[in-house]
């Protein structure tokens, strides 16, 4: 729930015995709720209060669909479930902040191309370290994919992608010029269908 002054008031306004002390400096308690202008339900709120001393209460609150054990909701559930949010916090840009349209054939189509670019950009920021692992995908776009210089060219049946100022280039170098040849020798072809049967190559100057 948002925490604003209107749930901090009537998170106060709990009686303190109506919280039950988990371990110290954490008390939580639940409670029925009913949502304005609205006839879902029902719903219930998870209320939570962390400090000991009264006048250094904090308080927190949740909704849930579901009658069950506040207590694993709040401490088990809640920070597996965020992992979903940091997930969404740092690819977002690729597409996940907007639908554009219901229809689930181009919906599955957006979601899927979504999946594969933030697993090219997972690998990528594992060869480039920090400070760019760290950088969420628009970050990533603006800072440093929107800043690279360089050409592309088709040689024969390859087509020759050269940057000219990517950082850690020795990096890069070492997993990604001569991609062809490094592909052949896992048994890998290096043919790509959708660009007409080319071969993809990089080179860093």
């Amino acid at each position: 729930m948002t925490n604003q002054r209107p749930l901090q008031k009537q998170l106060r306004e709990i009686p303190p015995e109506q919280f039950t002390r988990r371990w110290a400096g954490f008390a939580t308690t639940k409670l029925p709720y009913k949502m304005a202008r609205s006839t879902a339900g029902p719903i219930f709120q998870f209320a939570q209060r962390t400090e000991e001393q009264p006048g250094k209460y904090r308080f927190g609150a949740f909704l849930s669909t579901t009658d069950r054990d506040e207590v694993d909701a709040l401490t088990l559930d809640y920070p597996k479930r965020w992992h979903v949010e940091e997930f969404f916090n740092a690819h977002q840009a690729l597409g996940w902040n907007r639908a554009g349209t219901m229809n689930l054939n181009i919906r599955y189509g957006q979601m899927t191309m979504a999946l594969i670019a933030q697993a090219v950009l997972y690998r990528l920021r594992c060869l480039l370290g920090e400070p760019y692992s760290e950088w969420d995908a628009g970050h990533l776009a603006k800072s440093l994919l929107a800043g690279l210089e360089g050409d592309i060219r088709a040689s024969r049946d390859t087509i020759v992608v050269t940057y000219y100022n990517a950082p850690n280039v020795e990096s890069l170098r070492a997993h990604y010029e001569g991609l062809p040849d490094r592909l052949e020798s896992k048994h890998i072809d290096p043919r790509i269908p959708w660009l007409y049967g080319f071969k993809l190559d990089f080179r860093f100057r």
